[in-house]
This record gives structure tokens, sequence and C-alpha cells, in this order.
């Protein structure tokens, strides 16, 4: 049975979806990051995924007060990834709330660092595989290695790690299905549970994850769920989900531009 994770990456603030990975393929989708949590949230969520865009290309943390606002105010687990590369970084993020750091680069240019990671925080430290024609790429997608997907996925067995998060970088924002292919090669070459990524874009294709991999872990969701492709709670019912992970109240986020007051999630 597994896990639907509503995506929301963050750039310069906004909700944004990109094709490929190019930032000259952004679409902005929702200026208030913490309201779109809280509707994912409201529509059944049992978990957030959040990238920081502009972390992943420059290396630090740069969406900081808007992860921490959907931290705030939803009341599920949020995953994280993008510009985390210091074990500093981690231990803030995992204070201020978030339930699981996703590390990428810092995984192949200094694995110690994840290895040590996962073994400081138990069940809190994902890894994102991120490739281009099976090889992995690193530094927002901006650099392509020599390292396969699936070898990287091998060294990784045996440190610990939570999640393997597996993304067809070419399938990322295309809304032309995932490669199920490549993430039934990963999945079957490690213990590690692994989380799909990229080009999910319609309920066949979450019955296409859950029939060629049957021990998937998860599947990640952004553009078709924006674009209206896709409706949230459809996914998570045909997923194996069909009760809302949470049913208290939380307050909506204030201030400019922001709609206030109270929001079943």
């Amino acid at each position: 049975m597994m896990i639907i994770f509503p995506a929301i990456d963050l750039k310069d603030g906004h909700c944004v979806r990109l094709e490929r990975g190019k930032l000259a393929s952004e679409t902005r989708f929702s200026d208030s990051p913490a309201s779109q949590a809280c509707q994912f949230a409201s529509e059944g969520a049992q978990w957030l995924h959040v990238v920081d865009l502009d972390g992943a290309f420059e290396g630090i943390p740069k969406n900081a007060p808007y992860v921490s606002e959907i931290v705030s105010n939803v009341g599920i687990p949020v995953q994280l990834g993008g510009g985390i590369r210091e074990m500093a970084t981690i231990e803030h993020w995992l204070d201020v709330g978030i339930a699981r750091i996703v590390l990428g680069t810092v995984a192949i240019e200094a694995p110690e660092i994840a290895k040590e990671a996962a073994k400081a925080f138990p069940g809190k430290v994902a890894v994102g595989i991120d490739a281009r024609n099976g090889l992995v790429a690193t530094r927002g997608w901006s650099v392509d290695t020599k390292k396969l997907a699936s070898e990287l996925a091998m060294e990784l067995e045996g440190f610990g790690i939570a999640a393997l998060i597996y993304t067809d970088i070419d399938k990322d924002g295309m809304l032309g299905g995932p490669n199920l292919n490549e993430t039934a090669k990963l999945a079957g070459s490690v213990s590690i549970p692994v989380i799909a990524s990229g080009g999910i874009s319609t309920i066949k294709d979450i019955h296409e994850l859950d029939k060629n991999i049957p021990d998937l872990h998860g599947a990640i969701i952004g553009r078709a769920l924006y674009d209206g492709g896709m409706n949230l709670a459809d996914a998570i019912s045909a997923a194996g989900h069909n009760e809302p992970a949470c049913r208290r109240e939380v307050e909506a986020p204030k201030g400019p531009d922001r709609e206030a007051g109270k929001r079943r999630c």
C-alpha cells in the first residue's frame, strides 16, 4: 500500500513546477506555499514532499521561512530536500519539525555525511537519486555524473537510509507517465524502500506502479495535481488509502495575500 506524496517545489517563495528540472520552464501555481500545503492536507494527504529548488541549485537552504511556515501550519509529516549538504543543516531542519530529510548531491559527493546522518537520526534520512539516461545528476540536476542510479542505490545499502526517491529527470514535469522499468530495476536491487517520482499523471500510472513494483513505498505527484489532471483524493484511494490522515483544525497562514481562517486537514 503505497503512500502518495503531493509535491511542493519552492522557488523564490512560490509554488512552482519545472519541466525536466529546467529553470526556464518554470510555471508558478501558488504564491502561498503554506496554504497549498493545508489544501493538500485537507484533501487527505498523509505526507508532503517539499523541495527548495533555489537551495538545490545554490547548495544552501534558500526558502527557509516558507518551509517553516508549512511545518507550522500543516498537521502531517513533511519530507524536505534541496540544498541540504551539511550535518548542521540536517539537525536544524529536524529541530524545526521536518519529519524526514532528503539528501541528494551530498550522497554522491560526500556519502560519509549521508551515512553519519542516517545513523544519528534513524528513520529520518532519505536519499534522492535523480537520473538522466540512467546516470545520476547532482546540484539541482545541473551536473551529470557517470554513476548509474542502481549503483548508487546499492552503495547506500547498509547505511540505514529510510527511503530512496528515484526520479527520472526526463519524465519530471512532463505528464507522460513514470519510468516503470528503471524504477522497478532500482527497487529490485536494494532492500531500502523506494519512492517513485517523475511523470506520474494519471490513476492508471498509480495502478501500473502498484502492479509492476508491489513493494513500492510511495509515489510523488506534482504537476498533475496543480493542472487539475488528477484529483488527490482519487490518487490516495487508488494507492490504497481511503481516509484522510488528519482531521484536526489548523490555522491557515495569515499575512498579505494569504487567506486567514480555519482549514480542515
